[in-house]
């Protein structure tokens, strides 16, 4: 009945899209270990880990497509639950290094033995356990959205009230993360990792595992998403973001449905960046940053709001064209993403997706008005 109720929300072209990914996630690490070096088909360990950072970005796009797409609810503030799960994951990641850090604390991490640290804050007990930390990645955004969310649905706050609330959030956390006394690295936040469930994180074999965690991660995103929206709650979600007052008046209780996929959304935020920051080293305040998470609306923009597989190639074009102008252009850069924005709003309402569905259309249409 389970298995019924995620396929039956995928088409045809989704389903492809899913197995394209997957198929992304098996040949890229398959290509690392199993072809030499030199070889034409040899993928490096730096191209891994690139199209690992690609599929969180990805999976971080198809959250923020979940509430903004299909319930109409703009948050500037997703990056926070994917830096959230971040730290989470980072905080595994450094009980991990034990006594082998730069001064051989078993228990403390470096950071909190250089600040004079007496004993560990109690927020960090657990997180030497892989399974806790994996609750937590998933209950500490589910709890600060669901603490946001309560307080502004209830109290109707939509449209941009709601996306200044949500960009305000993401600000605040980013000052406080950026303090010492937090206890969670301060600017420098959390790095130097060593291992992750007993493999080296630094190891060609384990960033291929990582690449197709994250391609999974991915295709469960698309599976279940696709499963919630083409439901009766799916539907009654877009009834939400195209008429919510006529929601209200037949009965509907619309906070209800926004909470719900509100913290669905800030869970599957958490989850790209746990995944994520195995693969950078790194995680700090810096991923609090409002204009990640503006950056990852446009993201949405870009592919085609509403549409699941739109932000997943929005994800990928926006940071392709950020690593390749970066390195070539790196004073063009913001420019060049001032200017899609641009272009997207007025020229591409629909995004990429859009725009290939509108060629396909007129394409049928030139061809019914064919002569035989």
């Amino acid at each position: 009945m389970i298995t019924r109720f995620l396929v039956q929300g995928m088409d045809r072209n989704l389903r492809l899209f899913i197995l394209l990914v997957l198929a992304v996630g098996i040949a890229l690490p398959l290509l690392n270990q199993l072809v030499p070096p030199g070889n034409p088909f040899h993928v490096p360990a730096w191209v891994m880990q690139l199209i690992g950072k690609y599929l969180c970005y990805a999976l971080l796009a198809l959250a923020l497509d979940l509430v903004w797409g299909y319930c109409g609810i703009l948050s500037l503030g997703h990056g926070a639950f994917f830096a959230l799960g971040g730290y989470c994951m980072g905080m595994y990641l450094m009980r991990q290094i034990g006594s082998r850090g730069v001064y051989g604390n078993p228990l403390l991490p470096d950071f909190m033995v250089f600040l004079n640290y007496k004993q560990l804050p109690w927020f960090w007990h657990g997180f030497d356990q892989f399974w806790f930390a994996a609750i937590m990645i998933v209950l500490v955004p589910s709890v600060l959205a669901f603490a946001l969310g309560w307080f502004a649905f209830r109290s109707r706050v939509t449209g941009v009230y709601l996306s200044i609330i949500t960009q305000a959030m993401t600000f605040a956390l980013m000052l406080a993360f950026f303090r010492n006394d937090m206890g969670l690295g301060g600017n420098n936040g959390l790095t130097d990792f060593k291992d992750i469930l007993g493999f080296p994180v630094q190891s060609d074999a384990t960033r291929g595992i990582l690449c197709f965690v994250s391609a999974l991660a991915l295709a469960l995103g698309l599976v279940a998403s696709a499963a919630v929206v083409s439901s009766r709650f799916g539907k009654a979600l877009t009834a939400v973001r195209d008429a919510e007052s006529r929601m209200r008046f037949l009965g509907y209780r619309v906070e209800g449905y926004k909470l719900f996929v509100f913290v669905l959304s800030a869970a599957m935020a958490g989850i790209a960046g746990a995944i994520y920051v195995p693969q950078v080293g790194i995680i700090n305040p810096s991923e609090f940053s409002p204009a990640n998470s503006i950056e990852a609306v446009l993201w949405v923009a870009v592919g085609g709001r509403g549409t699941l597989i739109g932000p997943v190639i929005g994800a990928f074009i926006v940071n392709f064209g950020k690593t390749w102008l970066t390195g070539a252009l790196p004073e063009v850069w913001l420019f060049a993403l001032g200017a899609l924005f641009i272009v997207v709003t007025l020229l591409l309402p629909k995004g990429v997706v859009g725009l290939w569905g509108q060629i396909k259309t007129r394409s049928r249409e030139r061809r019914a008005r064919a002569p035989a």
